[in-house]
């Protein structure tokens, strides 16, 4: 079968990442002998610097990870809303929805200290040599990919008025970044190194990692945030307006450790992080799933995976989140997804439809309206580009630019997020889904060189809902990283951005890795990666403005046009999408019985690449 790219296999190492200097960061500390979590760091700091329009390091990050012969563990980088960030505050100065952009929308930063738990407690190298990487490339420079100045490009008008700190490293001379040229943060640059160097007489290792930590929570970065946080900032209400982060916020929180939810299908078993995330989608997702499925890639296929994530879909918007008791045993039992199955009918659904797990009454958001009919319109049907992934600031009469992040019709751009994959020679396995703190969220912290995050855009500012705005608890995410096991044994670790879209794309890749002939008898990462992908927008979106748009399906031109035109036939608002424009995957595995190692990425977008020998 013909892939854009070989599934890579050897047995040292492999890494798959959203950009190939990440990967090869992360290989380059396997070479030197460290372990997939030394390795998943190093890369993850990479990522902040290559791809700033997607992550950087005041926004968060969930992680699946197995040592080897250990069990699978989630470690959690969301962080939570501030003190001050209630909904009666929100409502207060006027919002019905929380900001897409701006300090109101910021969580406490989650990433930086996930990656240094990980690095503490599983990794063998030193904060030096995972720092050394990212800290070259922002001190001397890198050849950026095209994106990040067609992002910069959105928003040039708003960092040249309003957000001049980001200008300062965005748009140096008036220059947007350009494929060619070098790319330098030296202001993040600086960041890492007095951390270093705050912390060279803390003593070994752990306890060096432990005093970086400090410092981010209370010391000059610290600082550097509240003060950020606290500067009134044009965001997409069209006001400046201060965020709610304080020094007790930062000092308060850490990244922490918990058990994943999984699900067994078909001699696999998947496991995700909890319903604080999306995670638990997926998982939905294949217990809908009859015991036959239709044909690959037919109608009747993508029409059973497109009705069954809608009502995985709907029960996320009704059940999930961190600020209620979240049933997952009945959202996941046989009984309730053979009742749930039973929705499925021959036509598309174009209604919101929340089941009710073991007896409890499903509450919509106010703004999510439980059903409209084809040709509806209002609030949530409005067509946004980008409808599922995250909102960036802009002004409202700014002309549109090609290429992603998108520009929407509300005069909003949209980023995205990255992955990370790592396996090791040792069995050690890591899925990671790094975003927020995009360079379009919020301002440059210019003491700093990033900016604050905005995932408290996803929470309701409507009390009592369990993803609800509520002091100290997660906004729910929609980054949702996996790892899947065949007898107990971790083999797969895979992921992809996308926001809303990305438990969809996860879903047809398992299948397709799951249900497609081996090759080289292995699993065909990469087949299952190129193969034609689909996304649906039926739900409210997790972003600001929360858009919806029911009975929606967006396909690949790639598709074949007999599928499409049934699924018209059968009701779904079919949007014929570029050829290679569905699904960021990456993915390792690895061989219990052989110890082979395998890799693959995403060749749309032309940036990922996996690695490894």
């Amino acid at each position: 079968m013909f892939t854009t790219r070989p599934t890579l296999h050897g047995t040292f190492g492999m890494v798959s990442s959203t950009h190939w200097l990440a990967s090869q960061s992360a290989m380059a500390v396997l070479e030197g002998g460290g372990n997939a979590f030394d390795a998943a760091v190093a890369g993850a700091f990479v990522l902040h610097v290559v791809e700033p329009h997607l992550n950087g390091p005041a926004g968060e990050v969930p992680v699946l990870f197995a040592p080897a012969g250990g069990a699978v563990r989630v470690l959690c980088g969301q962080g939570v809303a501030p003190a001050g960030a209630t909904v009666a505050h929100y409502r207060s100065l006027g919002l019905d929805l929380v900001p897409g952009t701006g300090p109101l929308a910021a969580a406490v930063p989650g990433a930086f200290d996930a990656w240094l738990l990980l690095l503490r407690d599983h990794g063998t190298r030193s904060l030096d040599d995972v720092l050394k990487y990212a800290i070259g490339y922002a001190e001397h420079g890198h050849a950026p990919v095209e994106n990040v100045g067609a992002t910069v490009e959105s928003v040039r008008r708003l960092f040249e008025t309003e957000w001049t700190s980001s200008a300062e490293v965005y748009l140096p001379g008036g220059q947007a970044p350009r494929p060619g040229t070098l790319l330098r943060n030296p202001a993040l640059a600086a960041t890492w190194k007095r951390l270093l160097a705050e912390t060279a007489r803390a003593g070994g290792r752990e306890a060096r990692i432990d005093a970086a930590r400090e410092v981010w929570r209370s010391g000059f970065v610290a600082e550097a945030l509240v003060r950020q946080a606290g500067r009134p900032t044009r965001d997409t209400s069209g006001e400046r307006r201060t965020g709610t982060l304080t020094e007790a916020d930062l000092a308060g929180w850490s990244a922490s450790y918990e058990a994943p939810v999984t699900y067994d299908w078909n001699g696999w078993t998947v496991c995700k992080a909890g319903p604080w995330s999306q995670g638990p989608v997926l998982l939905q997702q294949l217990a809908l799933l009859p015991p036959e499925l239709p044909a690959y890639g037919s109608a009747d296929y993508v029409h059973l995976l497109v009705e069954g994530c809608k009502l995985a879909m709907a029960d996320r918007e009704a059940w999930y989140g961190d600020a209620a008791e979240v049933p997952v045993a009945e959202l996941l039992s046989d009984g309730y997804n053979a009742a749930r199955r039973a929705l499925v009918g021959g036509t598309a659904s174009y209604e919101l439809r929340p089941g009710s797990p073991g007896g409890r009454a499903p509450r919509l958001p106010a703004l999510a309206p439980a059903g409209a009919g084809p040709g509806a319109h209002g609030h949530l049907h409005a067509r946004v580009p980008g409808t599922g992934e995250p909102t960036v600031a802009q002004f409202p009469d700014e002309p549109q630019v090609s290429g992603e992040p998108q520009i929407g019709a509300d005069g909003a751009s949209r980023g995205d997020t990255c992955h990370l994959d790592v396996v090791d020679r040792w069995g050690n396995m890591i899925a990671a889904t790094p975003s927020g703190g995009w360079l379009q969220s919020n301002p440059v912290v210019p003491e700093l060189g990033f900016p604050l995050g905005t995932r408290l855009q996803m929470a309701w500012l409507e009390e009592g809902l369990p993803n609800s705005l509520a002091p100290g608890r997660r906004p729910r995410t929609t980054l949702t990283p996996s790892l899947a096991l065949r007898d107990g044994v971790p083999v797969l670790a895979f992921g992809t951005p996308g926001g809303d879209q990305q438990d969809q794309w996860q879903l047809h890749f398992l299948l397709a890795a799951a249900l497609r002939a081996p090759v080289r008898g292995g699993l065909d990462l990469q087949g299952a990666i190129d193969a034609p992908n689909w996304h649906n927008d039926s739900f409210p979106s997790s972003f600001h403005p929360r858009g919806r748009r029911p009975g929606s399906v967006t396909v690949e031109s790639r598709t074949d046009p007999g599928v499409i035109e049934e699924l018209r036939r059968r009701g779904h608002d079919v949007t014929v999408g570029p050829a290679w424009s569905e699904g960021r995957l990456c993915a390792v595995a690895r061989d219990p019985e052989t110890g082979i190692l395998s890799a693959a990425a995403n060749p749309r977008g032309m940036q990922g690449y996996a690695v490894g020998r």
